[in-house]
């Protein structure tokens, strides 16, 4: 599904409006889309106290007002500025033909049911003052609180808290949501989210152009592998993992696992000498190959049986590795037939000093490139990126365009971006994950799906998706080796749902 930043949904407002409707007509129709959730959420007699801004959001609060009070509901207003003479919101100010109160006069009670129409995503400067002190009322309260748009304080396009920010427990957006009420912490103050349509046609998405996604089987169920009856493993797909020394086995062995079990024909450990007893004595289904030095592992590389090929988890941090990346980033797919590699751990901190040298070396290979940081490594490999003071989509989209590669950042609201493509925001995380290999899982699924010739950004998308529900669905007690052994009842259950189309 698409998400709109707050640009983006000012362009389908007024894509729709140049379309004959009016901007009376959809801001009418917000606040019955509001009143809606607010019938389902509050007893009839229950006390109804809307605050307005003096925008947009403050217009649909008046409009909602007066639909309220038509059902003989018990409704106040309290407002902080007025809307501009001729606005939409003053013609919705219109039809309140009742007394308007001070925000500044309003003490929230535990039996109110608050609507916040304050600022919403048209918020241009952080709250203070009155603002940010009714605010934090509001939120000690102990009211149920319904928000118009975004909760006032949350910023639309990033999620993050300007000055202070509304807790809300049901927030009610229109036509699509934002990337704020994706990303942490407008995640956690949202509450439930209400996406209600107001008449604005999908057909105004064409003249858009949004970058966002909201990840799921929606987005990527078309490019799902799908094996013909003939297939046989190898043009299943195989794949190629990257094995450490003796002490550090067990990431790359978590790694090959989940890309079996995301159906890859066949999964090869590449190791040195004692680290591939070790890995022989551990596995059945995975293959094993021996190879001491790196021009060894990059021969073996370029016999064309691997499509995709997993470097980092588990293989020591320094040069070694950075000269096996490098040779590897620089096979000849024509030749080798490896068309794909997902560089995580240890290769993302090998190159701290000079992620450039990296980043050339992507962008002059032919394979594509998935790299999974977690935030210390985001910040390492990209140090001018790695601080929070702009949207996380927009940090990693600018680290993709940097890197040439499909970055997907690990976290609560993990973020993938593709090179001048799309961003897409992981909805379904969970703090299970927060535990030691998790990451391993990831990049092996990752691999697994890409040598079935999956395209690469879905197949991140669809893995990080996959992986989450992996974790929710073991539950309290999760550690890594779990997860490749859930994803069979995760891929049982996407299989069963039908219909499933962007």
């Amino acid at each position: 599904m698409h998400l709109l930043s707050t640009q983006d949904m000012a362009h389908a407002d007024r894509l729709t409006i140049e379309n004959g409707v009016a901007g009376t007509k959809l801001m009418w129709n917000a606040a019955e889309a509001v009143a809606d959730t607010v019938r389902k959420v509050a007893a009839p007699d229950r006390p109804i106290r809307i605050l307005c801004g003096p925008g947009n959001n403050g217009g649909d609060g008046y409009a909602l007002g007066a639909i309220l009070a038509s059902e003989w509901r018990d409704v106040t207003i309290f407002a902080i500025g007025e809307p501009a003479p001729g606005s939409d919101a003053s013609w919705a100010l219109s039809k309140w033909n009742c007394p308007v109160g001070d925000l500044s006069d309003y003490r929230p009670a535990h039996s109110d049911l608050i609507v916040d129409a304050l600022f919403g995503a048209g918020l241009s400067r952080p709250l203070d003052g009155l603002a940010a002190a009714v605010v934090e009322r509001v939120n000690s309260s102990g009211a149920c609180v319904v928000a118009i748009d975004v909760p006032s304080g949350i910023g639309g396009d990033d999620g993050r808290i300007h000055g202070a920010a509304v807790r809300a427990d049901h927030t009610v957006t229109f036509f699509r949501g934002k990337p704020g009420h994706w990303l942490y912490p407008g995640r956690a103050h949202r509450g439930e989210l209400h996406l209600k349509d107001i008449g604005i046609d999908d057909s105004v998405l064409n003249g858009i152009g949004s970058r966002f996604r909201l990840n799921g089987p929606l987005l990527w169920n078309r490019e799902w592998p799908k094996p013909k009856e003939e297939t046989h493993k190898y043009e299943r797909g195989a794949v190629a993992v990257l094995s450490g020394n003796r002490l550090s086995t067990g990431a790359s062995r978590l790694s090959a696992r989940a890309a079996a079990r995301m159906g890859a024909g066949a999964v090869t450990i590449i190791a040195p000498k004692e680290a591939a007893s070790i890995h022989a004595a551990h596995l059945t289904a995975i293959m094993v190959h021996q190879a001491e030095e790196a021009d060894e592992v990059i021969e073996r590389l370029s016999d064309g049986r691997e499509r995709a090929v997993v470097a980092g988890p588990g293989y020591g941090v320094g040069a070694p590795l950075c000269d096996m990346v490098l040779g590897l980033l620089a096979l000849d797919r024509r030749t080798c037939g490896h068309r794909m590699t997902v560089l995580d751990a240890d290769v993302l901190t090998s190159f701290r000093d000079e992620p450039d040298v990296l980043f050339a070396a992507i962008r002059n290979s032919d394979h594509r490139v998935v790299l999974t940081p977690h935030d210390g490594e985001f910040a390492r490999l990209f140090p001018d990126l790695g601080s929070n003071d702009r949207p996380k989509t927009v940090r990693v989209a600018d680290a993709a365009d940097r890197s040439g590669a499909v970055v997907l950042l690990k976290g609560a609201d993990t973020v993938i971006a593709e090179p001048k493509g799309r961003i897409a925001i992981n909805p379904n995380g969970t703090p299970l994950l927060a535990t030691a290999g998790s990451g391993d899982v990831l990049a092996g699924m990752i691999a697994g799906l890409c040598a079935q010739s999956m395209p690469v950004f879905e197949a991140c998308c669809a893995a990080a998706w996959c992986h989450a529900e992996a974790g929710s669905s073991f539950g309290p007690g999760l550690i890594a080796d779990d997860l490749p052994e859930q994803l069979p009842d995760v891929l049982c259950r996407l299989h069963q749902r039908e219909g499933d189309k962007e």
